[in-house]
């Protein structure tokens, strides 16, 4: 039955509709969240059930297949914790709470949308729609101390995204010129045959551009610090984790566009993963904001994932699948941690995680473990994706490449032990006790057993990420 194919889809369109009505009835946010949660808990049951399940939607436009459904099962999973864990909105208005998670589901649903698009146009919509709802989330922020700062963080938010959609809307029009068609099965084998032609090299990169963008990738970067630091804890642990899914979903889909090896765009991925490592860890350094370092670091994550990438085999994207699941748990673990120590919605610099062994120990494990695992020290997933990554570009030939890499994971190494040096080694004077919800508690031993586990069995992991990228390839 053709419904069933887009029933997460549909469900977490009719479960936004329900919290429209919901903010019509000028609700205080509670019955929208418990919709928000149904909503997410049941697009990934609908997920579970239609993982193996394939086909084509809207005249061929849309495709379920492994490669899809895994992503959306896991932008559901993401989803769905970090609206558990942010249970109170306490840096939101109240008043627009209900529009808070309408625009959060509707975000996910067109990253689910986005997964799934196999043609340019609808790839395009899908793309627009989880990123305008984004560009939203960001102002609903509670102004602190009188400070709007979240108002120039909206604006740098959509003037950026702006510049990154015609960016790609130009290399789509390249893209159409040469080959006649939008959709990619179409692409494919015609872009194969014209080789190495410049027109078509660039309006490859030019579409990646839209994507590099979400994926925070140097030199699309520059929203990153100014958005994770204006916007609510809870609106920048939902953008710092779960759009990036998406971002490699298609990421890996055009790639696979490009002629087998294509010498210019591995030059290009190889640069933009040298600058996004160098940038982001030399920056994530100093910085005092703990959102601002997680910002940078990020980017500096991005580098990594292009190693997967730049191999342009099935074992290189699957292994880049791999690390983006593992730092969507490691992601979501601190800034649970983060939502949880900010009393009023405030920004958390490191000093406030001061003593926090003792005002809240399963927080303070719970970010030990998340810095770890960025870290990349084993035996957390952080280290099982960064030694895949580094070995697969090792086998491609990418020596210079995997030595600076290295370099990089050294240098990342100091600022994340420094949070963990602050939160068991500092006193915890000046500083109080934190009360943990039991639901931030199961949150947090769940996102810790994933970390764990992630990290000492990985294949079974790789094994369906790598039978879902041959499935496109």
């Amino acid at each position: 039955m053709k419904l069933m194919l887009f029933a997460p889809e549909l469900f977490m369109l009719l479960g936004s509709l329900l919290i429209f009505f919901f903010s019509l009835a000028n609700d205080d946010g509670k019955k929208s969240r418990s919709v928000a949660i149904a909503t997410s808990i049941g697009a990934i049951i609908l997920c579970f059930i239609c993982l193996n399940k394939s086909g084509l939607l809207f005249f061929k436009a849309y495709q379920i297949d492994l490669f899809s459904q895994l992503f959306k099962l896991t932008i559901a999973i993401g989803t769905a914790a970090v609206i558990l864990f942010s249970r109170d909105l306490k840096g939101i208005q109240e008043k627009i709470r209900p529009e808070y998670y309408l625009f959060l589901i509707l975000s996910s649903l067109g990253l689910m949308m986005l997964v799934s698009s196999v043609e340019l146009i609808s790839l395009f919509i899908a793309l627009e729609l989880s990123s305008f709802c984004l560009y939203l989330l960001v102002p609903m922020r509670d102004d602190q101390q009188g400070l709007r700062t979240q108002m120039e963080s909206a604006i740098k938010y959509i003037f950026y995204g702006v510049i990154a959609t015609g960016i790609m809307l130009f290399g789509m029009s390249y893209l159409f010129g040469l080959t006649g068609t939008t959709y990619l099965n179409e692409l494919i084998p015609k872009l194969h045959t014209l080789g190495s032609e410049p027109a078509a090299i660039a309006g490859i990169a030019m579409v990646l551009c839209g994507f590099f963008f979400k994926l925070a990738v140097f030199p699309f970067h520059f929203w990153v610090p100014d958005v994770y630091q204006g916007a609510s804890n809870e609106t920048t642990a939902f953008i710092a984790s779960v759009p990036k899914l998406g971002a490699v979903a298609m990421l890996i889909r055009i790639t696979t566009l490009a002629a087998p090896q294509s010498e210019a765009l591995v030059t290009m991925f190889v640069v933009l993963a040298v600058c996004s490592m160098f940038y982001g860890n030399l920056s994530a350094l100093v910085q005092k904001d703990i959102k601002r370092m997680l910002g940078f670091s990020g980017i500096a994550h991005a580098g990594f994932i292009l190693l997967g990438l730049l191999t342009m085999k099935d074992t290189g994207y699957a292994t880049s699948i791999y690390y983006i699941f593992g730092y969507l748990v490691m992601n979501l673990a601190c800034f649970l941690v983060i939502c949880s120590v900010s009393s009023k919605g405030e920004n958390v610099t490191i000093n406030d995680l001061s003593g926090l062994h003792k005002r809240a120990p399963l927080l303070a494990l719970t970010m030990a473990i998340g810095m770890f695992a960025l870290a990349g020290i084993p035996p957390f997933v952080g280290f099982m994706g960064k030694f895949m990554l580094l070995t697969g570009a090792l086998q491609d030939g990418q020596l210079t490449l995997v030595i600076l890499a290295a370099l990089n994971t050294a240098i990342a190494i100091y600022y994340y032990l420094s949070v963990v040096k602050v939160t068991y080694c500092n006193s915890p004077d000046g500083h109080e006790d934190i009360t943990v919800p039991l639901m931030t508690k199961t949150v947090s031993i769940g996102l810790i057993l994933a970390i764990i586990l992630m990290g000492v069995m990985p294949s079974k992991i790789l094994a369906i990420a790598t039978t879902a990228v041959q499935g496109i390839l």
